[in-house]
C-alpha cells in the first residue's frame, strides 16, 4: 500500500483536476451565455463538484464497481475535499485584483487561476490526509481498490 502522504497527494490532485475542469468550463459557459457573475460562479462551482465526482468515480467503475456504489463512495470520500477546494479557490480568485473580471483571454485570469488552484491544493491536502488517517475519504478508495484487485487476482490464479 502507498504511504498516506502519497495517497493524500494523489487524492487531492485527482479532486483538484476535476474541480479545475468544472471551474473553467463553468466560467467559459457563463461568460459565453452572458450570465451574471453570481450565476457564472454558481455554475462553475456546480460543475466543479460534477467533474470532481466524475473523475474519482471513473477508476472505480473501470475496476468493475457498479456506478451506484462508486458514486456513494465518492460522495462520502470527496465532498469535504471539494468544499474546501472550492471555498479557497473562489476566495483567492476574489482576492486577486482584477482576476474575476479579467476574462478568459486575459493572462491575469489564468495567473489568478493558477494561484487559486495551488492554494486550494494546499488547503485540501491536510483534509484528505486527515480523512485517510481515520480510514475515511480516499482510504475507502484504497480499501475497495485493493480488495477488488486481490479478489480479481484469485480469478487469474
Amino acid at each position: 500500500m502507498k504511504p498516506r502522504n502519497a495517497i493524500a497527494a494523489s487524492a487531492t490532485l485527482h479532486c483538484l483536476t476535476g474541480c479545475a475542469i468544472g471551474e473553467i468550463a463553468g466560467l467559459m459557459i457563463g461568460t459565453a451565455a452572458g450570465l451574471s457573475d453570481a450565476q457564472t460562479m454558481a455554475l462553475a462551482v456546480g460543475l466543479a463538484f460534477v467533474f470532481g465526482y466524475a473523475l474519482s468515480s471513473l477508476p472505480l467503475v473501470g475496476d468493475g464497481m457498479s456506478l451506484g456504489r462508486a458514486l456513494r463512495l465518492v460522495l462520502a470520500a470527496d465532498t469535504l475535499s471539494i468544499i474546501v477546494m472550492e471555498t479557497v479557490d473562489n476566495a483567492v480568485m476574489a482576492a486577486i485584483p482584477g482576476a474575476m473580471g479579467a476574462g478568459l483571454v486575459n493572462p491575469v485570469f489564468w495567473l489568478g487561476m493558477m494561484i487559486a488552484l495551488s492554494a486550494a491544493f494546499l488547503a485540501a491536502f491536510p483534509v484528505n490526509r486527515y480523512l485517510i488517517d481515520r480510514g475515511k475519504g480516499h482510504a475507502l478508495h484504497q480499501d475497495v481498490h485493493g480488495a477488488h484487485h486481490a479478489h480479481g487476482s484469485e480469478h487469474h490464479a
